[in-house]
């Protein structure tokens, strides 16, 4: 398939059968019944997707199904590789380089850097925005390229990250609510260390959460690695604070252990009682209602903290959905894209409201879901409060977009290394952020160069 020329006829032809998810109230603690549409064009053949292994099970159990009775309904033998999420970058760069491999692939962050071996999905996007609305912002920006126009990926959903905290620990350093600033979580986590000897976990590793820490902090003390023209400026006063900030931190709340996490090890310290705080997802909530009920009931959570200059926390997942160029059945990859997309409501329900949608309307239950888990969160409650989050999250690459080379440079530990070898008394601060800065001035110069990324004037 080229394009999806005809689909927006198509779609409208089908209106007294809309592809959208259940609607009756009564069924908002009920697993959504899917949605389908016929697709324009006739379809055959496989379809082979590679993802990662979502960190909440019951979405995978749920995906391979659906994407089963998918292929049932349409003629297409469809089969998924679901691999550990740290692999997930090699393994997709290894099959562009290869020009072989699935035909559609899916990782949780941007992946603006393999722009020039995919196909562009403007027409997916365009055809959903059609369908549904405008996407949201914080998803297109991580899915478009504006100095090229091109949508090198799909980006139907995201979630957001919220900070998770054990009320029992917090509460005797006069925070029973958590803290809600950068300062707060400085003072009470030193605290909590020196008197509970519990540290809390923001990351400073080679793994995705301590890319996405490290932002956080930056921007909430008005620092980024690039301005809204695509220009660097990393090395800024504001940086320098941020990675200061960030020596204290380290110095009163935790130890060397947040040097060599990967990217499962604060949910894992979570769910075992040994943090006070991390940034994440509510995935290790959700595991711990499992496996250890009590400290579910204890932990609570708290939006981006407050830095000295806005509160914003990056999204802790971005879907991206690529179709390479090497993909032998583009038609079935992007026909199963939109069908996805109209089932984003079963999506979030699947993963225990863990996947967020794209596309407001498509899940109209997740606001009631969200004020009374359906999933036995106590109080039902607890989750309220992220019905909001799209106020305090935004896109790695803000206040840009997540271009060629912010996706690059979140392919690497720059950032947290810069973090690290000033913890560690390394270098100082200031040394810290030029060496950094050093390594995103020659990534944005290639793209650059490529015609690829802005900026530059």
């Amino acid at each position: 398939m080229t394009g999806l020329a005809g689909l927006g006829l198509a779609a409208a032809s089908c209106a007294e059968e809309p592809e959208s998810p259940g609607e009756d109230a009564d069924a908002a603690a009920e697993s959504p019944s899917p949605a389908f549409t016929e697709p324009t064009a006739r379809l055959s053949g496989s379809l082979s997707i590679l993802m990662w292994s979502h960190f909440v099970p019951s979405h995978d159990e749920w995906f391979d199904q659906f994407t089963r009775e998918w292929g049932e309904q349409v003629g297409v033998n469809v089969t998924v590789d679901h691999i550990d999420v740290a692999g997930v970058p090699a393994r997709i760069a290894a099959e562009l380089s290869a020009g072989q491999g699935h035909d559609l692939m899916q990782y949780i962050a941007p992946l603006a850097q393999f722009e020039p071996s995919v196909l562009d999905l403007a027409d997916v996007t365009e055809e959903a925005n059609n369908r549904y609305g405008e996407q949201l912002e914080i998803c297109r920006k991580s899915s478009f390229n504006p100095t090229t126009g091109k949508f090198y990926a799909f980006g139907p959903g995201w979630v957001p990250d919220p900070g998770n905290f054990r009320r029992s620990m917090w509460e005797p350093v006069g925070l029973t609510d958590g803290p809600r600033t950068w300062d707060e979580l400085l003072e009470g986590g030193s605290e909590i260390m020196a008197t509970q000897g519990v540290q809390l976990g923001i990351g400073m590793s080679q793994e995705i959460d301590s890319n996405m820490a490290g932002r956080a902090l930056m921007w909430s003390f008005g620092a980024s690695i690039q301005d809204e023209n695509e220009n660097v400026v990393l090395n800024s006063p504001e940086t320098v604070a941020a990675v200061e900030y960030m020596v204290r931190l380290f110095q009163g709340a935790m130890t060397d252990e947040v040097f060599s996490w990967n990217a499962a090890s604060n949910n894992q310290g979570m769910v075992a009682g040994k943090l006070s705080y991390i940034l994440n997802s509510i995935s290790a909530y959700r595991t711990s209602q499992e496996t250890n009920p009590d400290i579910a009931n204890d932990t609570l959570f708290v939006p981006a903290l407050e830095g000295p200059e806005t509160a914003l926390a990056a999204q802790h997942v971005m879907y991206n959905w690529l179709v390479p160029q090497h993909a032998t059945n583009p038609d079935a990859a992007k026909e199963f894209l939109l069908h996805y997309t109209a089932n984003l409501e079963s999506a979030a329900y699947h993963s225990k409201l863990y996947d967020f949608p794209a596309w407001d309307g498509l899940v109209p239950n997740l606001k009631a879901w969200l004020e009374d888990d359906p999933f036995g969160s106590q109080p039902a409650d607890k989750l309220a409060f992220l019905a909001d989050s799209t106020d305090w999250a935004t896109n790695i690459g803000h206040p840009g977009p997540a271009n060629t080379a912010e996706g690059e440079v979140f392919g690497l530990p720059i950032i947290p290394n810069m973090f690290a070898r000033a913890a560690r008394g390394e270098v100082t601060p200031d040394q810290a952020v030029a060496d950094a800065t050093a390594e995103v001035d020659a990534i944005f110069a290639k793209w650059r160069a490529r015609g690829l990324i802005g900026g530059g004037g």
